[in-house]
């Protein structure tokens, strides 16, 4: 016979449950002394899931172009060289071309390396045809000066399809792989010497040399002396070539290039160069 609890009964023990419950809940409260109870509330989603901070990518500079316009006000002055110089027409300047230049690498000076006489005929070519960094594969733009029996041919250029490094790499070669040699012209034989010359610490990169020639123009004996410099800036090159039957102009050069060289960069930097020397140092 089964027996039923009474109403009491059922109330007293659902108290006693409760009471059961809230001690149990009491104890884990008092237990959890090191901050590592588990919550039963679920994270909410920011809170699980934090938003990356965006990384800026730094945004490369584009390399300044030089324009047409911007070669010619790169172009030197008087006033950048000092001295006696006088500027010539372009039409001039674009046809100096010096006949003891003229010549063939005579291939028996380089016993060992002849290979090197390709590098000296490049030099004396480059040198006669004014392109001593090659062909500009942008805009280019040249002035001339005279001084006594000397002249300077100054020139900015843009190599933006080429590297105009490479040309001066091979510059830096040219003391040591054609430091002597003979050029010869018809029945006409040359001396030529090569030597590195310093330049000012300007631009990115930069090659200096001197050229002499020995030989004979209009029946007696000469020598022609050349200072030639290359600077890189960026893409961009400076190249002077200077000289004559005077001697070296390698005052005049350096005077060239440190200034040319600020007048290439303000260009650049979309400045104005300085109207003189002066306004730069």
């Amino acid at each position: 016979m089964t027996r039923r609890s009474s109403p009491l009964a059922r109330v007293l023990s659902s108290a006693l449950a409760a009471g059961v419950l809230l001690a149990t809940s009491a104890c884990s409260d008092d237990g959890d002394t090191d901050g590592s109870r588990a919550s039963a509330v679920t994270a909410s989603p920011v809170a699980e899931k934090a938003a990356p901070v965006a990384t800026k990518q730094p945004t490369a500079t584009p390399t300044p172009t030089l324009s047409e316009a911007g070669a010619r006000t790169a172009l030197i002055t008087e006033a950048d060289i000092e001295d006696d110089w006088t500027q010539v027409k372009q039409t001039e300047a674009e046809n100096w071309h010096d006949s003891l230049l003229i010549g063939t690498v005579d291939v028996s000076d380089f016993l060992t390396a002849k290979a090197d006489a390709a590098d000296c005929q490049r030099l004396l070519d480059s040198l006669f045809d004014d392109d001593l960094l090659g062909r500009p594969s942008g805009v280019s733009a040249l002035r001339g000066f005279v001084q006594d029996d000397s002249r300077l041919l100054y020139q900015v250029a843009s190599y933006d399809r080429t590297d105009p490094q490479d040309s001066l790499n091979w510059m830096a070669t040219l003391p040591e792989k054609c430091d002597q040699f003979t050029a010869t012209d018809g029945s006409e034989q040359r001396t030529v010497q090569v030597i590195e010359t310093k330049l000012p610490d300007v631009g990115d990169a930069r090659e200096g040399l001197r050229v002499t020639v020995q030989g004979r123009t209009g029946g007696e004996d000469a020598t022609l002396t050349l200072d030639v410099a290359a600077v890189r800036v960026g893409n961009d090159a400076i190249t002077v070539t200077a000289g004559g039957l005077s001697g070296d102009e390698h005052d005049s050069v350096e005077q060239a290039v440190k200034f040319g060289t600020q007048r290439l960069e303000d260009v650049l930097a979309g400045k104005t160069p300085a109207a003189s020397p002066s306004e730069i140092e």
